[in-house]
């Protein structure tokens, strides 16, 4: 055992060594949440309320750093080479476990939306008071708030269809009406009773029925990933967008 081991096995930690890195696992109880300030785990920052502003005010930083680093090469750069770096360095940092900001209330993550905005503008050299709506559309990127929703409907088809863990799947309870009806045939799922005045709206398990019970049947029954997430897609564009 590395000597770093020893020192760590002291003070009853559990931890696992990688080839370039040391992750160490420490048990926290609910209650003692509101003793700590922020905890960064896997590249997201947790703070003690679960806001996620930390780590939504750390994505803008480093979003809007490598915007204007971009910016300042966008004149030689294509259309398509542009889109390529702003996804590289911007859209998958707005995507990366975006899943824990779904239910997040649209001014927590108006800075994230503001990020996507201005990577819009810049690829496709738009005015700055020009309205952005019509030209996140005719990208075909999807609004921070329904990339995240979709990431969550993407795990709730897998959970549901075996292709995620047992832990996601243990959370979802297809819904069975105690007599016949026409919501027997609507594939939906049974949402628990929560405590709003908690966090718990914004849990796995209220957040996944809440948001598969929207869905139109046609998306639900899609026969493979792939063509459940072209579906998924299509149907959130049409409902933020207002277009086919």
């Amino acid at each position: 055992m590395l000597p770093l081991g020893d020192i760590i096995c002291e003070y009853d930690v559990q931890f696992h060594c990688y080839a370039d890195d040391t992750q160490l696992y420490v048990p926290v109880k609910p209650n003692d949440l509101s003793q700590l300030r922020n905890l960064e785990n896997l590249g997201v920052i947790f703070d003690s309320r679960l806001t996620f502003q930390p780590h939504i005010k750390s994505i803008t930083k480093t979003a809007f750093f490598h915007l204007s680093n971009i910016a300042k090469i966008r004149p030689i750069l294509s259309l398509r080479d542009a889109e390529t770096l702003i996804h590289a360095f911007v859209s998958s940092r707005l995507d990366y476990c975006n899943v824990l900001l779904s239910g997040l209330p649209n001014y927590a993550i108006r800075s994230l939306q503001l990020v996507q905005n201005a990577a819009a503008r810049l690829l496709t050299k738009t005015r700055k008071y020009d309205h952005i709506t019509p030209v996140l559309a005719s990208l075909h990127w999807l609004p921070v708030q329904a990339r995240a929703d979709f990431k969550v409907l993407l795990l709730t088809y897998k959970a549901l269809h075996g292709l995620a863990p047992p832990y996601l799947s243990e959370l979802l309870t297809p819904y069975t009406p105690a007599r016949p009806l026409r919501s027997l045939d609507a594939a939906l799922l049974v949402i628990p009773s929560i405590n709003k005045k908690s966090l718990g709206f914004r849990a796995f398990a209220y957040r996944a029925p809440y948001l598969w019970n929207t869905l139109p049947l046609h998306v639900k029954e899609a026969s493979s990933v792939e063509n459940f997430k072209s579906r998924l897609k299509t149907h959130l564009y049409s409902l933020f967008y207002g277009l086919p």
